[in-house]
């Protein structure tokens, strides 16, 4: 007879490898791509998106996470973080959102809303919200990934493949 899998134990390592994947891309860009501008828009860097990608998890978390007691990591400075700063950012950030998620699975599959929840356009069960940050950080890699070939510094096909090898990205978060 089959067992039925516990709801944090099958959601909670999805958004580690997830994490794990943006954090593999970000270890693999150089300086020159981390400081490049992106085409068409030349106020924004690539180092903005990959800030953007973790301070946007710490406003999650504090309008989520916060007031049920999950600690806020601190955002970065989107213009001057180093590749170390902002990897460091997203392994914290990473982690807060994986309590986040168990909190929720704690909760019967839903993490209860608070009075800093203004939007209101994102369903609240675990499902939903795990899907919506795994879709954001694909649509923010994506977009490093477009660019570096845009500015024809394509990354190397171990980078580009590297992020859909999910396989070996979430045993990297096991070892």
């Amino acid at each position: 007879m089959p067992t039925r899998l516990d709801l944090q134990d099958a959601l909670v390592p999805v958004w580690k490898t997830t994490n794990r994947v943006t954090v593999f891309l970000v270890e693999q860009l150089s300086p020159e791509l981390l400081d490049a501008k992106v085409p068409g828009v030349p106020r924004k860097t690539v180092r903005m998106i990959v800030a953007h990608i973790h301070n946007s998890r710490c406003s999650w978390i504090r309008t989520l996470g916060r007031p049920h007691g999950i600690a806020v990591p601190e955002r970065v400075d989107k213009r001057v973080a180093t590749a170390k700063q902002l990897i460091k950012a997203l392994e914290s950030s990473g982690e807060a959102m994986a309590a986040l998620l168990a909190f929720g699975c704690e909760q019967g599959g839903k993490i209860p809303p608070t009075r800093a929840y203004v939007w209101r356009n994102l369903p609240l069960d675990v499902g939903h919200v795990l899907a919506y940050f795994v879709a954001h950080e694909g649509h923010h890699r994506g977009q490093i990934l477009m660019i570096a070939r845009q500015l024809e510094q394509p990354l190397p096909v171990e980078v580009t493949g590297g992020v859909w090898e999910w396989t070996r990205r979430s045993k990297e978060v096991d070892a």
